[in-house]
């Protein structure tokens, strides 16, 4: 109901409450305002203008709304600014409310707190490291990415904090479980609470997105990647803390960038001086910058001293000393040059006490040139300047090993020409750097494939090396080895763990902290191998084996692990209480109780599908309730007004209705009054009475209650008597009533009369709804009654006055002086003759109005029964579509309980379907509006039908069941096929129903002695049906056809039924131009006979004289059915030849001209199906040759094989391949398991489908068994024969052996199977469908969806045109009729007046099922034709038809949009 219609009504109940209230009216505005808040509209009001109930309803009704609207408010503006504006610390204030509204309050506070709590404490880490502070960690408790980003941010915090030397600890990981980007997924539902859901899944997208884009940043900060920003949009305190990292990142990249440029400028370039430079930092970062700077100073400082003093050297000063402070190999260097200094300045004294050259400034490479001089001091001269030219080569040369090597760099050696000393040093200085490169590049190597690389096991490999670096090898090498063996150990157990395996333990040696580790990591393995193995036997119990109320017992752990146990064994106590209190339930309904309801607290789909339960329960409840009332009203009413026809007299049709309606309404004192003209004016007088005699009484119009209910004509209802005011007596007592109720009987705005009742109880409203009803009835027979009554007395007084005429005129012929007198008066009685022939016109007129009210009357109760058809099947739809697929089971995830339960609501929404039909039925007899479509019919067809149907039911009830067919009976009959049947489906199904012992029997034989109204002279052919059943009384055969009436209509009779089956068949009858007679006798049994003239069956050509007689044997007295021997092949039976053309005939048949009789017409292999059943001609072997008979004529001829044991039935198998396996479990459970073993034994045979059957209850090996089987291979359990005889039916009309899916999927420790195969010529096809109500749509697109189609979806005419303009990809349109705005006549019409959509297939499917719907939605344009509820199957094969997927060419046959033949109609 849109805002439109809630408006309307709301108006029309304040307009009813002024002018004087109407309950109904008011219950109707409450339903409005219901509606409203169901659909998510708070702002519909109930008016509180009242007074008693109403008005209590109306204020809590409208204080329910203002709490819900300020809890959809605070809700909202919570999300929006947490999820949206990044305000945090906001929460929802909904004051007044408790119970579930509170309950829902707190948990989105909550949820607002912890992310509030969650996301500041990020911030605020993340801003203390930004400002250069590492001491402080996010501690607040997370789960789910959140938890991921808490540790990447601790673990980046402890990265930094010991590249700074402050931090030396890691951090350990907290938390459990909990993913970010969960989204709530409530459906079915609109309006308000739809943009709550909305809003809150926003809310958590965008969170989602932020705390994501941070991990993000934040995970490439501790990995050393400065390159990446957070750019994903906040607001709020998520927009500060966005901005606070990118900040840090930036301060970080510009301080990774100065010290690389003084790393470069220091170590790779040589320019001395530089400093860091990074601006806006404090704290550490200010800190670690300046050591930066002061480690840049230092050694600007130390190596421009040693380049000051050997600069000094080279120049011949050798005064000056390395005194820069210094450690480590620089110190070394600095001591090495020093001594070098001294060293060369004790050479240069002897130099220069030598050769008296002292200077001061030394310079290496420098040369003495002494000119002019000659002899020694050349000699010396020349030998001090070789001297100093090979020692300042060989310096240098070693200066610079040695600098490269305090520098790191080992990939230098001295390659000067030196000898002595000097030679043994650079030869010590080299081997050292041999030695210290091939230790540095194994201890490299180590520490990469061990630290970086993760290669476990590798030791250092140093040749030649004793001492101190020989300990360093070795210790470096047990290091590696002990970090090997625990890391391996370690490993191997956790990921035995990661893989399921809790059997592994860590045995390694180990110390320490790694010891801990080993310990916890051990002691972890027990406890979760203890909770594995008792959750796993809990899940096992009560997923698998059904056995609920299992408990997990975890012996010695606690925290998170004692949690969780806890958790799965409320989980498991709380699923086992909810399914048994729902299968209680659902079982009771079953069994027809509708007074149980579920009561079990449930949550979440649970919760859904309790109150759906619940709610189902409680419709079905109210509806039978309603239902029964209304038949009740509706069955007295007829039976009161059917009463009354045909009497004349008033006080008889008054004493009589009283008679009957006192009782009825529990009614102990009552008066009928009747109104008549007096001369004082109009007066009521008793001609009827229940309970007294008082009848001498006349009230006047307007003289008490009676005259007053006659003169307001209104009812009069005085709910409470006092004392004394009448008394109901009888021979044991007397009491006074308790109501008194006056009804005025008005016609025409005429008061007819008015009759009292009083009860000594209340009158029940359905009592005044039936005594307001009654009353129209009545005054309309009532007025009939006067009327005929006027009429009668004016005809009387007519034939009188024709009569003293006639005298008149013998008195003029005898006296002629008389004449003009007499001449006179007969003029004067002319006048008054034509006086009354007016009267009587006038009674005429009357009549002819009474008719048309009936006639209005008609229509009214035939567009009711249209409307209520609709309403009826419009729910079904849905029902009967979920249902089935449920039962089909399509994503295999359904026991088979569950799909059991879903068979049971399909079976009672078809038996509630079938009633609806009858009922339907009887109203189009009624009516007169049941066509009747006689086509020719053969016999063997219709006999073939009755076997197949009633056979299995017989014989499942122990009867015999014979149908035989008398000599000269025609073999081809032209009559309407599915009435007949249906008569004869009555009628059988009745014999089988009332017959606990003994036999049902059709006969049909010609009929010489019969005559039928109307067909006078013509021969007839009788149809009879007897049983040796109950019978029937001989008082109670006049009411059996009936409508509603059956022999037995007491509330305690054995046998169930609405008793509209026979009332239906004998009208049908009668269109056929036959009739249905019973003869009974009570305790021996039934017949039931159809006549029928045999004149409507010979009407045909010629060709059907020249057929052979259908002869069907006599049927031995003991249930046995034809059956083939053991291991041989029958086909199905084909008793209709082609007329005409028996060539043709043959070659359909496979004989002669033709196919192989085991082949098909398109190609495929003739479906083979094999019964395995302990005797011949069983009944399973009855039920395969019925569906191969119904196969027929659809799929071609079907063989049916059938074996005894299970030798016969594998050789069989190995010699011919079979669609699928019937298999009797009533067989000995060795005969079972062994042919069920043989299967297994031959791969060709394992994965042949096996449909089982049983009608007992099966033995705990024979469950095991099974079991077994069903987890590897597809073997299906069918304990109802029509879900046997449907699955049979489904694997025939397969294309190969194995196409159809299993009911029910194995269990999930066994693998995942394949979800089914769609039809590939559907998949990707779009179609539009159009219906308002989003039950059918989510019916029908779950269906569509199944087949891989793309649905779209409007939900009226109008706005199914917009979106067909937008896609001109549709290729296919299901129409519903009935929808507000532009129903499906107007839409369907409007689509092919395009002339582009002139050929789209558009297929009606709607509830409309009355006379005439059909013709009128094809005129309208439609394609096609389909009644709700949709059956899926028909559904789908009508769009193949419609979509040319079944290679009919229907468009070219039918003639698109014109209304042409359907697939849906056969």
């Amino acid at each position: 109901m849109d805002m439109v219609e809630r408006a309307g009504t709301v108006k029309r109940a304040r307009t009813s409450r002024a002018a004087g209230g109407d309950p109904e009216l008011d219950l109707r505005e409450l339903l409005a305002g219901l509606t409203a808040v169901r659909d998510g509209d708070f702002g519909t009001r109930l008016p509180e203008d009242g007074d008693g109930l109403l008005q209590e309803i109306a204020t809590v009704f409208n204080g329910m709304v203002d709490q819900l609207s300020l809890f959809t408010s605070e809700v909202t503006r919570v999300a929006r600014e947490v999820g949206t504006e990044g305000q945090l610390g906001g929460q929802a204030e909904v004051p007044a409310v408790s119970g579930t509204w509170k309950d829902l309050t707190d948990s989105v506070n909550a949820m607002a707190g912890n992310l509030t709590s969650q996301v500041r404490s990020i911030a605020e880490v993340t801003t203390a490291v930004a400002k250069g502070d590492l001491s402080q960690k996010i501690t607040v408790d997370a789960r789910g990415e959140i938890l991921e980003l808490k540790n990447t941010v601790n673990t980046m915090v402890d990265q930094l904090s010991s590249f700074a030397d402050e931090v030396t600890r890691v951090a350990r990981e907290v938390g459990t479980e909990g993913q970010l980007g969960g989204q709530a997924d409530v459906k079915g539902v609109s309006g308000t609470w739809r943009d709550l859901t909305d809003s809150v899944n926003f809310m958590a997208g965008n969170l989602t997105s932020q705390v994501r884009n941070i991990s993000q940043v934040a995970t490439a900060v501790a990995k050393g990647d400065l390159s990446q920003k957070i750019t994903v949009e906040a607001k709020g305190e998520v927009a500060a803390l966005a901005q606070t990292i990118n900040t840090m990142v930036d301060t970080l990249s510009a301080f990774a960038d100065e010290v690389t440029r003084v790393a470069r400028e220091v170590g790779t370039e040589g320019r001395l001086g530089g400093q860091a430079d990074v601006k806006g930092v404090s704290g550490t970062w200010k800190a670690l910058t300046e050591s930066v700077n002061v480690m840049a100073d230092n050694l600007t400082d130390q190596v421009r001293s040693i380049a000051q003093v050997t600069t000094a050297v080279a120049r011949g000063d050798l005064s000056q000393k390395i005194r820069v402070d210094a450690r480590g190999e620089i110190l070394e260097l600095k001591e090495t040059i020093n001594t070098m200094v001294d060293q060369l300045s004790s050479f240069a004294d002897e130099v220069t006490r030598v050769s008296r050259e002292v200077g001061t400034e030394g310079r290496l490479g420098g040369q003495a040139t002494v000119r002019g001089v000659s002899g020694t001091w050349k000699d010396l001269t020349d030998s001090v300047n070789v001297m100093a030219s090979n020692l300042t080569s060989q310096v240098r040369s070693i200066a610079q090993v040695a600098t490269a090597v305090a520098k790191g760099d080992l990939s230098q050696k001295i390659l000067v020409e030196a000898k002595g000393e000097v030679a043994a040093l650079a030869q010590t200085i080299n081997t050292m750097v041999d030695t210290l490169s091939a230790f540095a590049d194994e201890v490299t190597r180590v520490a990469r494939e061990v630290g970086t690389e993760g290669q476990l096991g590798g030791q250092a490999r140093v040749p030649n090396v004793a001492g101190t670096w020989k300990d360093l090898t070795d210790n470096v090498n047990s290091m590696a080895d002990n970090l090997t063996n625990q890391v391996r150990s370690i490993a191997q157990v956790t990921t035995a763990v990661a893989q399921g395996d809790l059997t592994k333990k860590i045995d390694v040696d180990a110390r320490g902290e790694i010891l801990e580790l080993k310990t916890t990591i051990n002691t972890m393995v027990d406890q979760l191998s203890s909770f594995a193995a008792e959750v796993t036997r809990v899940a096992r119990e009560v997923g698998s084996e059904g056995r609920l109320g299992g408990q997990a017992e975890v012996e010695g752990v606690s925290g998170t692990w004692k949690r969780l146990t806890e958790n799965v064994n409320e989980l498991a106590g709380n699923l086992t209480r909810q399914v048994r209190a729902i299968a209680e339930v659902t079982s009771a309904v079953t069994s027809g109780d509708l007074t149980r309801s579920i009561t079990v607290d449930a949550e979440g789909e649970l919760a859904d599908l309790k109150d759906n339960v619940n709610s189902m329960v409680e419709s079905l409840r109210e509806s039978t309730r309603a239902n029964q009332e209304q038949d009740w009203l509706k069955t007295n009413l007829a039976r009161i007004s059917g009463l009354m026809q045909g009497h004349r007299d008033l006080s008889a049709v008054a004493e009589l209705v009283m008679n009957e309606l006192a009782p009825l309404v529990n009614a102990q004192h009552g008066t009928f009054l009747l109104a008549e003209e007096a001369p004082a004016g109009a007066e009521l007088r008793v001609v009827g009475c229940y309970g007294h005699r008082e009848v001498s009484r006349r009230h006047a119009f307007g003289e008490s209650l009676v005259g007053q209910a006659a003169q307001a004509r209104r009812t009069i209802l005085v709910e409470e008597i006092p004392p004394g005011y009448l008394t109901v007596s009888s021979s044991l007592g007397q009491a006074g009533p308790v109501n008194l109720v006056v009804l005025p009987i008005v016609v025409e705005d005429q008061v007819l009369g008015v009759i009292e009742l009083a009860s000594l109880g209340r009158f029940a409203k359905a009592h005044r709804d039936f005594l307001e009803q009654l009353v129209e009835t009545i005054g309309v027979n009532v007025n009939t009654i006067v009327a005929n009554a006027r009429t009668d007395a004016l005809l009387a007084e007519s034939q009188r006055l024709a009569t003293e005429l006639q005298v008149r005129q013998e008195e003029l012929q005898r006296s002629n002086a008389e004449l003009e007198e007499k001449a006179e008066l007969l003029a004067q009685q002319n006048r008054d003759i034509e006086t009354k022939n007016t009267e009587i016109e006038q009674a005429r007129q009357e009549l002819e109005d009474r008719a048309q009210q009936l006639a209005l009357a008609s229509k009214y109760k035939s567009e009711f029964l249209a409307n209520m058809s609709h309403e009826l099947r419009t729910p079904l739809n849905s029902l009967l579509i979920l249902a089935q697929l449920l039962a089909q089971n399509p994503t295999r995830n359904l026991t088979p309980k569950q799909v059991e339960y879903a068979n049971v609501i399909h079976s009672a929404g078809t038996d509630l379907l079938q009633l609806i039909n009858d009922i339907l039925d009887l109203s189009k007899i009624e009516a007169g509006k049941m066509d009747i479509s006689p086509e020719p019919v053969s016999l063997r067809q219709l006999l073939d039908y009755v076997e197949a149907n009633f056979r299995p039911l017989t014989t499942q009830k122990g009867l015999r069941f014979g149908v035989t067919v008398a000599s000269g009976v025609p073999a081809r009959l032209m009559t309407d096929e599915q009435r007949l049947r249906q008569v004869l489906r009555n009628l059988l199904s009745n014999a089988v129903k009332f017959t606990e012992a003994g036999s049902v029997e059709l006969r049909i034989e010609r009929a010489p002695g019969a005559d039928l109204p109307g067909a006078a002279g013509q021969e007839v052919l009788a149809f009879h049906v007897v049983d040796t059943g109950i019978g029937i009384a001989p008082e109670n055969l006049s009411q059996i056809f009936d409508a509603f009436q059956q022999a037995d209509g007491t509330t305690s009779r054995k046998y169930g039924g609405t008793g509209l089956g026979l009332s239906i068949s004998r009208e049908i009858a009668t269109l056929l131009g036959g009739e249905i007679h019973a003869t009974s006798a009570l305790g021996e049994g039934s017949t039931f006979t159809l006549y029928l003239p045999l004149a409507h069956f010979t009407a045909q050509n010629q060709a059907d004289r020249d057929e052979p007689e259908v002869r069907v044997p006599q049927p031995e007295r003991a249930p046995v059915a034809p059956a083939p021997v053991a291991g041989a092949l029958a086909a199905a039976p084909d008793v209709a030849p082609d007329r005409g053309n028996g060539e043709r005939g043959r070659e359909k048949r496979g004989g002669k001209g033709g196919q192989k009789g085991n082949g098909r017409s398109d190609g495929r292999a003739r479906p083979r199906l094999l019964v395995v059943e302990p005797k011949p001609g069983g009944l399973l072997s009855m039920l395969a040759q019925s569906v191969a008979a119904d196969l027929r004529d659809t799929h071609g001829p079907v063989e049916v094989s059938t074996a005894n044991d299970p030798d016969s039935a594998l050789s069989l198998l190995l010699r011919e391949s079979v669609h699928c396996i019937v298999l009797d479990l009533g067989m000995p459970h060795d005969v079972v398991a062994d042919f069920l073993r043989g299967l297994d034994r031959d791969a060709a045979l394992r994965t042949l489908p096996v449909l089982a059957h049983h009608s007992r209850k099966l033995s705990r090996p024979q469950e095991d068994l099974l079991q077994v089987r069903s987890r590897n291979q597809p073997l299906e359990r069918l304990p109802s024969l029509d879900e046997l005889r449907e699955r049979i039916t489904l694997h025939l009309s397969a294309n190969e052996p194995g196409d159809v899916l299993p009911l029910v999927q194995p269990p999930a420790e066994e693998g995942a199977h394949e979800t089914g195969k769609v039809d590939s010529a559907l998949v990707g096809r779009k179609v539009l469908v159009v219906d308002d109500d989003v039950r059918n749509v989510f019916a029908l697109t779950t269906i569509l969806e199944l087949h891989g189609m793309e649905v779209l979806y409007a939900e009226n005419g109008r706005k199914g045109i917009d979106v067909l303009m937008s896609n001109d990809d549709v290729d296919l349109v299901l129409m519903d009729i009935m929808m507000p705005e532009m129903d499906g006549y107007a839409a369907t019409a409007a689509i092919r007046s395009m002339p582009r959509f002139a050929k789209l297939p558009i297929i009606a499917v709607t509830a409309k099922a009355m006379h005439g719907d059909r013709e009128k939605t094809l005129s309208s344009g439609a394609s096609d034709y389909v009644t709700k509820p949709v059956d899926a199957e028909e559904l789908i094969v009508c769009m193949q038809h419609w979509l040319d997927l079944l290679g009919d060419g229907p468009r070219a046959e039918s003639g698109e949009g014109s209304g042409g033949g359907s697939a849906a109609q056969a």
